[in-house]
């Protein structure tokens, strides 16, 4: 799995060659990321390559090759990035693509950021709309959050992302959930039922597995698609 960054770079380097035929230098990719030194560029480079994601030419200046993408991403024949959404790690472009195939959207609720610290009921006035894909979604009730962290990029979920969710107040172990932690705290990871505990699970190596008791955790919805920008 890669991480945000790489996942940036390899996605920004697709695109460079796309438009220009010739892979970007390494200033044209430090600037693209904000990245302060070169040597932040070659790391990501490298770990891309160990991975399989692109290839360094031997012998040759700013040759790189992409060799594969990320299960979410699709190579676009676009100008410039646009709005993906992405269910069950298929692609769909939301811009166009509704009205080119009479695809009907709906509008969605941002509740705000899924940070810890915030419950969702402190959040009942939305802080804005987006238009998803009435295909993405059920008869349910839903809502979107902007994800704040990274503690679910095993899942392809990444810090920046919309996550569309449904309302309910049970799910199944091992579905990603919105949970509310002793009433205070909300969080987006991946539930665990035990005999007499409940368990957040991430999708992050760096981060830890944290236990509960089943009256400590509330479901505040599931996971029913995402939506990201490039």
């Amino acid at each position: 799995m890669l991480t945000r960054k790489q996942h940036e770079l390899l996605v920004f380097i697709n695109k460079w060659l796309e438009n220009n035929g010739v892979s970007p230098s390494f200033d044209e990719m430090k600037e693209a990321l904000g990245l302060k030194s070169k040597s932040g560029i070659h790391r990501l480079i490298t770990g891309l390559e160990e991975r399989g994601f692109i290839r360094r030419l031997p012998h040759r200046a700013r040759a790189l090759e992409v060799l594969r993408l990320p299960d979410e991403v699709s190579i676009s024949t676009e100008q410039g990035f646009s709005p993906r959404i992405i269910q069950g790690g298929g692609v769909k472009n939301t811009t166009k693509a509704a009205s080119s195939i009479g695809q009907t959207t709906t509008q969605l609720p941002i509740l705000g950021k899924i940070a810890a610290g915030t419950p969702i009921e402190a959040l009942s006035n939305p802080t804005n709309f987006i238009a998803v894909p009435e295909n993405l979604i059920g008869k349910g009730e839903y809502y979107c959050l902007e994800v704040d962290g990274d503690s679910m990029i095993q899942a392809g979920i990444l810090d920046g992302d919309t996550v569309v969710i449904e309302r309910v107040d049970n799910a199944e172990s091992g579905t990603i959930v919105v949970a509310l932690v002793d009433s205070n705290e909300v969080t987006l990871k991946r539930l665990r039922k035990r005999h007499n505990s409940v368990a957040l699970e991430p999708a992050n190596k760096d981060y830890e597995t944290r236990i509960f008791g089943p009256d400590q955790v509330e479901v505040q919805g599931k996971l029913a698609g995402l939506i990201r920008h490039y």
